[in-house]
C-alpha cells in the first residue's frame, strides 16, 4: 500500500511539473478556441489584453453606437407671384427658382433612451422641414421633434426603431479640469469621428451663445457637424452635448464647448414630460458686483449679485426686494455672479417659495420669494 501511494505522489509531482513548464513556455497551447476567449477578454480583470495601456478603445466602443448623424432639409418659401402664368413664362417654374430650392444641414445627436429619444442641439434642427437620423450601423429613420429649448440650445427628437443602442449618462458635476474626454460626432459630414483631449475649464459663461451658459470647455477637436454629438468620459459615459467652438477659420482651434449632461438631463425630462421646459423667474435686472456699483448704491458687500432693477408687480417686488439689494444665496447655495443667479433661479419650481439671502447696505436680510414662470423670449422680427 505504501508503494502505491509513493508511486502515485511521484507521478502527480512529475505531471504537475510538466504542466507548469509547458504553460510557461507554450501558453498558447492552453488557450480555449471555442469562443470562450471572447468572454475572458471582456472580463474586468483581463481588459488590459483587449486594449493597449492608455487606449480609449473601450470607451469609444461603448459610446460610439449611440451617437447618430442628423441630416436636415429646409425648403425656402415660394416667391410671391411665382404661380402667376406670366411670371412662369418669363422666369420659369417655381421649383426651378433658386429661392425655392431645398437646402440641407448636418449635425449629430445622442440616443439616450431605448424608446428612441435623441438629444441634440436646437440650432441643428431649427427650422427643419425634414429630419433624418443615420445610426452607426447604417440604419436610417425619420425623426420628429418632441420639443426644443432655445435658451439652452437643446432639442429632443424621437425615432421609431427596435434594438437601439443607448448612451449611459455620466456625472458632469464631478468632472474636473484635466480629466480625459472624447468627442464623438460627424464633423463636416465625413462620417463618425472620435477625437480626444481633456477638460480645459468648467463653468464657462458670458460667451453670448445661450441664455443659460455653464459650458464644459475641452481641447478635443470639435468641428462643424459635431454639434449635438457626445462628449464622453474615459469610461464611455455621456458627459456633455457638444455645442460650439471658438474659431476664426471655421475649423477647430482646440477650444470647444459642451453643455453638461446635468443640464441636458433636466431639459430632456421636462420636454418628454411636459413638451416644454418650464423655468423659474423672479423679475429682476441683475449685474455683477463691482466697486463702482457698490459705491453708487452705498453697499458694503464684497460678493454676490447686485439688483439694479426690479419689475413692478413681479415675484421679487412682491417679496420686498429693491434696487441696490445684493443677492448672496438662493436656497442656502451661494451666488457669486449673474450666470449663477440665472441658473439658480431658472432651476426653481414656479409657485414654490424659496429662501433668498440678501445684503441691503449694512443689513443682512432673509426673504421668501415665490418664483413665477419665466416668460418665453419674443420671436425675432423678419
Amino acid at each position: 500500500m505504501k508503494r502505491f501511494w509513493l508511486l502515485f505522489s511521484q507521478s502527480t509531482t512529475v505531471l504537475l511539473a510538466a504542466y507548469f513548464v509547458v504553460l510557461t513556455l507554450k501558453p498558447a497551447w492552453w488557450e480555449p478556441h471555442d469562443g470562450s476567449a471572447l468572454a475572458l477578454s471582456q472580463a474586468p480583470g483581463l481588459r488590459s489584453q483587449d486594449a493597449p495601456l492608455g487606449s480609449f478603445r473601450l470607451a469609444a466602443r461603448k459610446a460610439a453606437d449611440a451617437v447618430v448623424s442628423i441630416n436636415t432639409g429646409k425648403t425656402k418659401p415660394a416667391v410671391p407671384g411665382s404661380m402667376d402664368p406670366w411670371n412662369r413664362f418669363f422666369f420659369g417654374a417655381p421649383d426651378a427658382h433658386p429661392d425655392t430650392e431645398p437646402s440641407g444641414g448636418m449635425g449629430s445627436g445622442v440616443i439616450v433612451s431605448p424608446k428612441g429619444y435623441i438629444l441634440t442641439n436646437n440650432h441643428v434642427v431649427e427650422g427643419a422641414d425634414t429630419i433624418e437620423v443615420v445610426l452607426n450601423d447604417r440604419r436610417r429613420a425619420r425623426a420628429k421633434v418632441v420639443g426644443t429649448d432655445p435658451d439652452s440650445d437643446l432639442a429632443v427628437l424621437k425615432i421609431e426603431l427596435d434594438a437601439l443602442p443607448v448612451m449611459v449618462l455620466g456625472d458632469s458635476d464631478t468632472a474636473q479640469v484635466g480629466d480625459q474626454v472624447l468627442a464623438i460626432g460627424n464633423p463636416f459630414g465625413v462620417g463618425q469621428t472620435v477625437t480626444g483631449g481633456i477638460v480645459s475649464a468648467l463653468g464657462r459663461n458670458q460667451l453670448g451663445i445661450n441664455t443659460f451658459e455653464n459650458f464644459i470647455q475641452t481641447d478635443a477637436a470639435i468641428n462643424p457637424g459635431n454639434s449635438g454629438g457626445a462628449l464622453v468620459d474615459s469610461n464611455g459615459n455621456l458627459l456633455g452635448i457638444n455645442t460650439a467652438i471658438y474659431s476664426r477659420s471655421g475649423g477647430s482651434l482646440g477650444i470647444g464647448f459642451a453643455i453638461p449632461v446635468s443640464t441636458a438631463k433636466q431639459v430632456l425630462e421636462s420636454i418628454v414630460r411636459d413638451g416644454q421646459v418650464t423655468r423659474g423667474w423672479i423679475g429682476v435686472e441683475p449685474n455683477d458686483l463691482s466697486p463702482e456699483l457698490s459705491q453708487a448704491f452705498g453697499i458694503r458687500a464684497h460678493s454676490g449679485v447686485i439688483v439694479t432693477g426690479v419689475l413692478q408687480g413681479g415675484p421679487a417686488a412682491q417679496a420686498g426686494m429693491a434696487p441696490g439689494d445684493v443677492i448672496v444665496a438662493i436656497g442656502g447655495v451661494p451666488v457669486e455672479d449673474v450666470a449663477q443667479l440665472l441658473t439658480r433661479v431658472a432651476a426653481l419650481k414656479p409657485g414654490v417659495a424659496t429662501a433668498f439671502a440678501l445684503e441691503r447696505k449694512s443689513q443682512t436680510l432673509k426673504m421668501s420669494v415665490i418664483p413665477g414662470t419665466r416668460p418665453k423670449p419674443p420671436k425675432p422680427l423678419h
